[in-house]
């Protein structure tokens, strides 16, 4: 008994997807450290009453996090995600530790091909 080519599927995410991806967990990673410095920068300027780190920090953390809404609708659109996962996994970011456990859910559903 022997398979034929077509009905093998290829492991991982389709290749257009890979490099949607790799842009989304790196961005995921950088909003969840991000998020954990805007934290620590908040303690700073409530607790200690130094808002200067705030001031910088802050803006800084605005723009990863815009990057981070960005490539996940990207991913979100040729994934052809439903609107209320999106809109879960986009709010995901704005949760410490969060966006680590969601990057690793949506990882595990792209590579295997299934839709969130």
């Amino acid at each position: 008994m022997s398979t034929r080519t077509e009905d093998v599927k290829p492991a991982g995410p389709a290749p257009a997807l890979s490099g949607s991806l790799l842009r989304f967990r790196v961005a995921a990673y950088v909003t969840g450290v991000g998020l954990l410095g805007l934290c620590f920068v908040m303690v700073l300027s409530y607790g200690f009453d130094n808002p200067g780190p705030s001031a910088v920090y802050s803006p800084i953390h605005g723009v990863l996090y815009m990057i981070y809404l960005v490539v996940t609708i990207d991913l979100a659109i040729k994934a052809r995600w439903a609107i209320k996962k999106t809109v879960l996994v986009l709010l995901a970011g704005c949760v410490p530790l969060v966006s680590f456990a969601v990057e690793r859910w949506v990882t595990a559903k792209v590579r295997a091909g299934q839709k969130l």
